[in-house]
């Protein structure tokens, strides 16, 4: 699991808003309008402080950041979900963050013509080390929850449109999970493998 780097390779060394310290540093990652956003937790004599999402951080790096819908789930150790995706127009920008436990979390570029069609990227988020993942639109999603316990917010640009609501098949994509998959879906394992989209 190291091999996989838990921030993009070309951090961004100032604050989002420098103004507010908890507002966290942009990684530039390899998929283009994937940002991965370090938290900070602020603790005092109360206990702690954690800004989970800022619309305004995500719009000025390029991303979506309307709020249709939030959504948490809760998975048990070796639980895979995804890769799942909504279909034009119903298609959203997805920020992800792991509130308990940790995860290793994958998104695939399923963008027609872009320069990085139907490749991945991994990243390690865990709660004790806070960082919010922002997945624009066109990107499919999925993890593994690598701990029992492990809780996942979700906050999407579009509502949940059923008959939109697609997905790819979480062991076709050539990413190796770090545990043998305990449960997955009947949803999810009827999905078309990523060279049948």
């Amino acid at each position: 699991m190291s091999d996989i780097p838990r921030r993009g390779p070309n951090r961004i060394d100032g604050l989002l808003d420098p103004g507010e310290p908890w507002s966290g540093r942009l990684g530039d990652l390899r998929l283009p309008g994937v940002d991965l956003v370090d938290l900070t937790r602020h603790h005092d004599g109360r206990g702690w402080f954690l800004k989970l999402f800022e619309a305004d951080g995500i719009a000025a790096a390029g991303g979506d950041a309307h709020v249709a819908e939030v959504f948490l789930s809760e998975s048990h150790r070796g639980v895979v979900r995804g890769l799942h995706f909504q279909s034009p127009p119903h298609d959203h920008a997805k920020t992800v963050i792991c509130v308990a436990g940790r995860i290793f979390d994958v998104v695939v570029d399923l963008r027609q013509k872009s320069p990085t069609e139907s490749q991945t990227a991994q990243f390690h988020l865990d709660a004790n080390a806070p960082a919010r993942l922002h997945v624009p639109a066109g990107l499919a999603h999925g993890f593994q929850a690598l701990v029992d316990g492990t809780i996942v917010a979700y906050v999407t640009s579009t509502g949940h449109a059923p008959l939109h609501d697609e997905g790819i098949r979480w062991d076709s994509v050539g990413v190796d999970w770090p545990l043998a998959p305990t449960v997955i879906s009947e949803r999810d394992r009827l999905f078309p493998p990523l060279d049948a989209l």
